[in-house]
């Protein structure tokens, strides 16, 4: 079986990251039986809610479904659901994001300070299995997503017939890590990697662009945030706050590293969060996570928490892909909502 075909295998089991709302501030609303105006437009245009769907988040519960994309390599779902808690206290639960995502599939997770050093890569450890693969890794042939540098730089300051090899390249990761990071906050998307992994490489400044592209409504609605993921790290049109963090996720049959830039964009009647992929060491090319927090008073204090995620893998093409196309969309699917179900409980407690 070929590297692509064992990514679609493993790709099935794997939960799906990215992200996509529109969000708006007009309310036109008779008790409880309406939303905010612009965000019951997109509702009604883009997304075509039926009475019944709408009947779901008006009554409080989650909503979600996948999205049209290109079934060969991306994914896309939209959830919803009403938070009965201030705005403000989401924003400051994904600023703590070391706490907010913590246990259950995340193992670790760590902001990256400004700039980059080595000791915010103290905690990051390779699992024996990816070892094993970068023992055997070369360009076209790889279980890890790397460049054809990263690549050139394991086999040339590794030796693998010492006893510490293992140690030896997590040093090299960790130092590369940061080397990534700081190349990405001078040049932004220009000094993502080219993947090497497969028969072809992939620009992950390509993949994102287009996943951006792809999205009319960011494009037509929200372009201060999108031309902050375009042209960062010049600075937006609109306040931005931001911040970089990796984590060592659980996600399907192995343990993935990623680097995540999140970015803030806070306004009186509402919020956006985007959580933007830089990395992903398995099933990901790109990611990108739009939240939007609407505010809506004559429902009561709270917010409607929009978001759609899109990501793109290999994974999905190929035969296998063909396959379990449809185990990953729904995976995906269920996934959001457990999570949206999750978030309300967690910020309503408070």
């Amino acid at each position: 079986m070929g590297v692509c075909n064992r990514v679609s295998f493993r790709l099935g089991c794997a939960l799906v990251a990215g992200v996509f709302l529109w969000w708006g501030s007009s309310i036109s609303v008779v008790g409880q039986s309406a939303f905010p105006q612009r965000l019951d437009d997109y509702f009604t245009k883009v997304l075509k809610l039926s009475a019944q769907e709408r009947k779901v988040l008006l009554a409080g519960a989650p909503l979600a479904k996948n999205l049209d994309a290109d079934p060969g390599k991306e994914v896309a779902v939209f959830g919803a659901i009403w938070i009965a808690a201030p705005v403000a206290a989401y924003v400051a639960a994904v600023r703590d994001i070391e706490n907010f995502e913590k246990g259950a599939s995340f193992r670790v997770t760590k902001k990256v300070s400004e700039p980059a050093r080595i000791e915010d890569f103290a905690q990051l450890v390779l699992p024996d299995e990816d070892v094993q693969d970068l023992k055997a890794c070369k360009v076209g042939d790889c279980e890890l997503k790397l460049s054809a540098d990263a690549l050139a730089r394991v086999k040339k300051e590794v030796d693998w017939t010492r006893p510490d090899a293992k140690a030896q390249l997590e040093r090299l990761v960790r130092m590369m890590a940061v080397d990534y990071v700081n190349e990405y906050r001078k040049g932004g998307n220009s000094a993502l990697a080219v993947y090497r992994d497969g028969a072809h490489p992939t620009f992950v400044a390509n993949e994102f662009r287009e996943l951006v592209n792809g999205m009319p409504e960011l494009t037509e609605y929200l372009p201060s945030m999108r031309q902050y993921l375009l042209e960062y790290p010049k600075p937006a049109p609109r306040p931005t706050t931001s911040f970089i963090y990796w984590q060592e996720a659980q996600f399907g049959l192995k343990p993935t590293i990623r680097l995540n830039h999140v970015a803030i964009q806070e306004e009186i009647d509402a919020t956006i969060v985007a959580s933007k992929q830089l990395y992903s060491s398995h099933y990901f090319w790109t990611a990108l996570e739009l939240r939007a927090l609407v505010p809506d008073p004559p429902r009561g204090t709270g917010f409607w928490f929009v978001n759609v995620n899109r990501s793109r893998s290999d994974g999905l093409s190929g035969f296998v892909g063909r396959i379990i196309r449809g185990k990953v969309r729904e995976a995906a699917r269920s996934g959001i909502e457990s999570a949206l179900t999750a978030a309300k409980k967690r910020l309503e407690a408070r």
